[in-house]
C-alpha cells in the first residue's frame, strides 16, 4: 500500500521504518527542506494550501495519515475528498483548539481541570474569580512542548499575562497538582479492535518530555484505559491516540490528547512485541494489530540538544539509540535512547548512565 504521511519530521520517519517492513511505500509532504523523513520515501514539498501540490501528493498514495495535529483543516478535508484519512478530521478539530478538547472531555465525563474562556484581560480577571490561583494560561491553538502559555500565581502575575502568551484566544485552567504525569497510548483498526499499551510515566523538563519509565501492572492503567476508550469509541477512531493524564494521589485528570504517535510511546520500538508505529501503520492499512505487551521493564531517554556516541552506548547492555538525522541544535529532539531490563531497579541504573553521557 502507498501511504502518505503529512508532515516529515522524526515521527514520520519512525512510522516509514516501521511500515517498510510491512511492504508499504511512503510519501511525505512537508514544508521544509531536508526533512528526517524524507530518505525513506518520495518527498514532495510545498505549502499545505497548495491545492496543485496537494493533488499530486494524493494521486501517488492509498491512504494519508498525519504526524503532527497542527496540519491544518482545510488540507486535511480536501485530501478526505480524494481518499481516506486516518485519524479521521473531527479528532484532529478537537485537540487543535484547547477549548474543545476540555469541552468534549466534559461531555465524555472525562476527569479534567476546571477551565475559562479567555479573550480579554477583563475575561481573564473574571475567568481568575471562578478557577482561583495559581492557574494556567494557554493559548487555545498551536504551542507544545510548553510554548505558549504561562503560569499566574498571583493578580501581579495576571497583569500582562495575555500579552506574554501572545494576545490570542486562551482557556485558563486550574493548575493541577500532580503526583506525576502519565500517558496511555492505544490503537484502534477500522473494524473496531483494540489495542492498549502499558500507562507511561513521563518527566519533563523546561516543557520538554525528558524521561518515560514504563511500569508493569501500573495500579491506574485500567483507569486511563476506561478514558480513553470513552475518545476512541466517540470518534470512530482509526490509528494511534494519546491521552495525557495527571495522577493526582491516585486519581487521573485528562490533561490533552494527541491524535497521532507520541514522544512518551517511544520505548515500544524496543520494549513491546508490536511498536505504535507500526500498529498505527496496521490500523491505517486494514491489517489487524499485534500484541503490545511488555517484554520486561522498559524507559526511553530523550535527547534534546544533544547526542551521546553510538560507541557509548553500545557499551550498555539493554540499550539502543536512535537517530533523527537532525542537526544539533538547543530544544531540539535529535533522538532517543531505548532501555530495558528484567528489573526496575536496573533500568534507574541505565536512565542514569545515559544522562551522564550528556555531561561529557
Amino acid at each position: 500500500m502507498r501511504i502518505g504521511i503529512l508532515g516529515a519530521g522524526q515521527l514520520a520517519r519512525m512510522l516509514a521504518l516501521a511500515g517498510s517492513s510491512l511492504g508499504h511505500t511512503f510519501v511525505f509532504y512537508d514544508q521544509i527542506p531536508k526533512p528526517s523523513a524524507a530518505g525513506l520515501g518520495t518527498y514532495i514539498q510545498g505549502s499545505f494550501t497548495d491545492k496543485n501540490l496537494l493533488e499530486k501528493f494524493a494521486s501517488l498514495c492509498d491512504v494519508v495519515t498525519y504526524e503532527f495535529e497542527n496540519v491544518p483543516i482545510s488540507t486535511v478535508k480536501f485530501l478526505k475528498t480524494k481518499l481516506p484519512v486516518h485519524p479521521d478530521v473531527f479528532a484532529l478539530e478537537q485537540t487543535q483548539d484547547r477549548f474543545l478538547e476540555k469541552s468534549l472531555f466534559k461531555s465524555l465525563s472525562i476527569p479534567t481541570a476546571h477551565f475559562e474562556a479567555v479573550d480579554s484581560d477583563d475575561d481573564l480577571k473574571r475567568a481568575l474569580q471562578k478557577v482561583g490561583y495559581p492557574a494556567v494560561l494557554k493559548a487555545r491553538r498551536m504551542g507544545y512542548d510548553g510554548k505558549g502559555q504561562c503560569v499566574i500565581r498571583s493578580q501581579t502575575d495576571a497583569e500582562g499575562a495575555l500579552a506574554r502568551v501572545g494576545l490570542v484566544p486562551c482557556i485558563l485552567e486550574q493548575f493541577v497538582s500532580f503526583t506525576r504525569e502519565v500517558s496511555i497510548i492505544a490503537a484502534r483498526a477500522r473494524n473496531g479492535s483494540l489495542q492498549f499499551y502499558p500507562l507511561n510515566e513521563n518527566v519533563h523538563v523546561n516543557g520538554i518530555l525528558d524521561v518515560t519509565r514504563v511500569r508493569k501492572n501500573d495500579p491506574l492503567f485500567e483507569d486511563a484505559k476506561e478514558l480513553i476508550s470513552k475518545l476512541l469509541e466517540h470518534f470512530k477512531y482509526v490509528g494511534v491516540l494519546t491521552l495525557e493524564l495527571f495522577d493526582v494521589n491516585g486519581k487521573l485528570v485528562a490533561n490533552e490528547y494527541a491524535p497521532r504517535v507520541h514522544n512518551s510511546g517511544h520505548w515500544t520500538i524496543d520494549g513491546s512485541y508490536t511498536s505504535q508505529f507500526e500498529n498505527h501503520i496496521r490500523a491505517i492499512s486494514t491489517m489487524p494489530l499485534k500484541d503490545v505487551h511488555l517484554k520486561d521493564y522498559a524507559a526511553m531517554v530523550n535527547c534534546v540538544g544533544w547526542l551521546p556516541k553510538r560507541d557509548d552506548i553500545i557499551k550498555i547492555p539493554g540499550a539502543y539509540l536512535h537517530l533523527y538525522g537532525k542537526e544539533i541544535r538547543p530544544g531540539r529532539k535529535v533522538g532517543h535512547v531505548n532501555l530495558y531490563a528484567k528489573e526496575f531497579r536496573k533500568i534507574e541504573e541505565m536512565i542514569a548512565k545515559v544522562k551522564q553521557l550528556k555531561t561529557i
